[in-house]
């Protein structure tokens, strides 16, 4: 399900160049948006659960309390990251993608890194992908840059 965030500020931006995973995995463009309204975290939420009622219809709750319990939801508590600036008292979500995300200035130009606009703590809007995950590696709900 598409969906997009605004105003969110950035963390942890790996938009220009792809990131290997901590396992050593296939490299991604990935980030971190920090969500401080709670309109935009239930948006988040609404979309999670439409996702998970989608793909288990009969089971969708007990599935989705499960992965909520086992940190296997996109969107997080951010006094998990209290240690960070900016997350205590907020939600986050991460997103990544294989494919490089296009990135827009506020007039439609295309953004480039050498044009120093996109950097951790700024504030972007953002259109992600929030997609449920049910394959030999587990039960999720994940989300895509776009």
């Amino acid at each position: 399900m598409k969906i997009t965030l605004k105003n969110v500020r950035l963390a942890f931006p790996n938009l220009f160049s792809p990131q290997a995973g901590p396992d050593g995995g296939q490299a991604k463009y990935n980030a971190t948006f920090i969500i401080e309204d709670q309109e935009t975290a239930d948006m988040v939420n609404n979309a999670i659960e439409a996702v998970a009622k989608e793909k288990w219809p009969q089971k969708h709750s007990e599935i989705l309390k499960k992965l909520r319990s086992g940190d296997k939801v996109c969107l997080k508590d951010g006094d998990a990251k209290a240690d960070y600036d900016g997350f205590e008292g907020n939600h986050f979500l991460n997103a990544s993608n294989k494919v490089a995300p296009t990135l827009f200035d506020t007039d439609g130009s295309k953004l480039r890194e050498e044009d120093g606009r996109i950097y951790a703590g700024c504030y972007v809007d953002a259109s992600i992908d929030i997609w449920p995950q049910d394959n030999q590696y587990g039960k999720r709900i994940n989300a895509s840059l776009r």
